[in-house]
């Protein structure tokens, strides 16, 4: 083991409880013993014990589903149902040609591919000498490109789709026994799975041949015990339990739902509810956003979490009335945070996690997850207007629709518990300005694995475009440089001093220090000018210590929005200001004033962005060292952007004052 891997070891071993310790050292204990459970690939297996006799899948689609569907939301499908047969399928932007016939194991960014054969809990995913970049290897095995061909199966009957269905699974099946290589390596792919195979069966189920693909094959019989086995045994726990623990609980869930085929399923059914109705309370603020503060990350565990409870009611076994009011509430906060074009804010991490894919891929998540609560429970007057889905169609199909009562009549823009914040414009005869406002916690549990060091940094847009953008996420693994940017202070519209960020990594996924964030001042809603005030301690640990103050004012009717940067401190500090411009924005910059325009409607439109007159402006776009002007449109990929940099050093009686006028 390498010094830096112990270092990161020790980094982590500090930010967890001593009840965390020890029932992590318990784990890492059974997990060695279960080596004698590994089936390696070629090696014959029994059938699973507690097996039962009598299988059959009983909660398919209701035919009246068909009569609701949307014909361009199933000609879409259909579409990307050709192109995972003719290798036209992508994963985070890179050509999947094989799709037709995966190889499980390859990753085709780095031309490596990850272990097979290696006891799963011997291998190290995290290191891409070993297995190349993971994300890339996993997301195939999420099979969510085998849900759209059942999906296109379902819509058409043409039996290529489920054949090439059929082909692959068992594939899948045969290179992945029991706890052999790199796909048992983690829970959440796990849980991601099980999903996935059981609305395979319930697309598949007039399909001639299903019961053979499924009740009737051993090996698919073993490897839904096996994949329900090891969410029983590994839940994600401690400073971990975030998003991964809610996709192993949904996973779980539908699975026992679904496939309710062993004498255990009764127990993992209620293990699984228990679990995803506590951890999903956890996970979430009482406002309905997730604690995460990671904007995608909210979409899929919202997601995640329809997709299970509508599983539970087709089961007969349904969830709380309370974990159905969170449930509204989180749809709520998703509903209210998008902008005039139905786009969400890119707070924190974001790697496009899906729950249930039956949809084009390239249908906007976020309108198949509202669309699924829109059918589920209803939707205040001031959601925006459904865009159609099978998902939710779907979903609908096999949930029980509600009327729960007490959903708020206005669109809410302010979080007081998340600390985010909406400024903008109201009247419909003039282009939305839409501000986000970051004061909330820098993330979730001791580790706040997918928060960014963003404190008091804002979004701009204009009619939807993206004027002051935040950066993205790019990638997880396998560049660390870049991982290290894009969530660092530098790579966000706040100011950075003493050129450190404002909360310390300790790690990819891990911050030994987090900067706390106090909203001052919060005047919002409809008339008048919107102002919001907030400070961040986060650079008390320098010396001498500082503290970076921050107030947001909308003036409306003027189209002016401005932004003024105090620093408390005792002594001069330098500073460094940062502008990051969407990446459809040009800019001119002539000291300290830019000239912003961007494409629109076949025209242009145009703003005027004033700077602080104390710093030193330059202006910067695809630079690589160090990283500098660039904009991530979705994991795995980035393009150059601008990024307007103020230099310089102020003190206590420091005002920098930004002001951006739109035309």
């Amino acid at each position: 083991m390498s010094g830096a891997t112990l270092g990161w070891y020790a980094r982590r071993l500090r930010r967890m409880s001593a009840g965390e310790v020890t029932r992590r050292t318990l784990d890492h204990g059974r997990r060695r013993m279960w080596a004698r459970r590994q089936v390696r690939p070629g090696e014959e297996a029994p059938l699973p014990a507690g097996l039962l006799d009598e299988r059959f899948f009983a909660r398919p689609l209701p035919e009246s589903v068909r009569e609701q569907l949307d014909d361009a939301a199933v000609a879409g499908v259909v579409a990307a149902a050709d192109r995972v047969l003719t290798g036209g399928w992508s994963v985070f932007g890179v050509p999947r040609p094989d799709s037709g016939d995966p190889d499980w194991f390859l990753d085709p960014v780095t031309g490596r591919r990850a272990p097979d054969r290696q006891f799963a809990f011997a291998l190290d995913h995290r290191d891409e000498a070993t297995t190349g970049n993971v994300k890339q290897i996993w997301e195939m095995s999420r099979h969510h490109h085998l849900t759209v061909l059942a999906a296109a199966w379902w819509a058409t009957g043409e039996e290529r789709y489920a054949e090439a269905v059929a082909a692959q699974l068992r594939s899948w099946w045969r290179a992945n026994p029991y706890l052999s290589g790199v796909h048992w390596t983690n829970g959440i792919e796990v849980g991601i799975r099980l999903i996935s195979w059981a609305w395979i069966r319930r697309l598949l189920h007039d399909w001639p041949k299903a019961g053979d693909l499924f009740e009737h094959d051993p090996d698919a019989l073993r490897q839904i015990a096996w994949h329900q086995e090891f969410l029983s045994a590994f839940p994600s726990h401690g400073s971990s339990a975030n998003n991964h623990v809610i996709a192993e609980a949904a996973g779980l869930l539908t699975a026992a739902c679904a496939f309710p085929w062993y004498t255990r399923s009764g127990r993992w059914r209620e293990q699984a509810a228990e679990l995803l109705e506590r951890e999903l309370a956890a996970n979430t603020f009482p406002s309905g956003l997730n604690r995460e503060l990671a904007t995608d990350y909210h979409r899929f565990v919202l997601e995640l979490a329809l997709v299970g409870a509508a599983e539970a009611d087709a089961a007969a076994a349904p969830l709380t009335d309370a974990t159905w009011h969170l449930l509204a509430r989180m749809l709520d906060a998703a509903a209210a945070v998008l902008d005039v074009a139905g786009a969400p804010p890119r707070q924190g991490d974001g790697d496009e996690g899906r729950a249930l894919v039956v949809d084009d891929p390239e249908l906007d998540p976020w309108a198949a997850t509202l669309g699924s609560g829109r059918r589920l429970l209803g939707a205040p007057s001031w959601w925006p207007d459904e865009r159609p889905s099978l998902e939710a169609t779907f979903l609908a199909g096999v949930g029980r629709p509600r009327d729960l009562g007490g959903r708020s009549l206005q669109r809410p823009d302010r979080f007081d518990d998340a600390g985010l914040v909406l400024l903008r414009t109201r009247s419909g005869d003039r282009p939305e300005i839409w501000c986000r406002c970051d004061g909330g916690p820098h993330g979730f549990l001791s580790i706040a694995a997918h928060a960014h060091a963003d404190a008091l940094s804002v979004e701009v847009r204009h009619d939807g475009v993206e004027i002051l953008t935040d950066p993205g996420t790019y990638c997880y693994h396998g560049e660390p440089a870049w991982r290290s940017w894009f969530r660092s202070t530098a790579a966000h519209n706040t100011l950075e001093v003493g050129g450190v960020d404002q909360s310390e990594s300790g790690g990819p996924f891990l911050w030994v220090s987090q900067a706390s964030t106090t909203t001052v001042e919060c005047e919002v809603g409809e008339g008048g000018p919107q102002r919001w005030v907030a400070r961040h301690d986060g650079y008390t640990r320098l010396g001498p210590p500082a503290v970076h103050e921050r107030a947001v004012s909308l003036d409306a009717d003027e189209s002016i929005l401005s932004v003024v940067d105090t620093v408390q401190t005792e002594a001069e500090v330098r500073v460094r200001l940062f502008w990051h411009l969407g990446p459809e924005v040009g800019a001119e910059l002539d000291g300290d004033r830019a000239r912003l325009v961007w494409p629109w409607d076949g025209g242009t439109r145009r703003a005027t962005l004033v700077l602080p007159s104390g710093l030193h402006w330059t202006a910067h776009r695809g630079e690589q060292e160090p990283p500098l002007g660039w904009h991530s449109p979705g994991f795995g990929r980035r393009l150059p952007a601008t990024a307007l940099v103020g230099s310089g050093t102020v003190s206590a009686a420091t005002r920098l004052v930004t002001v951006l006028m739109f035309a």
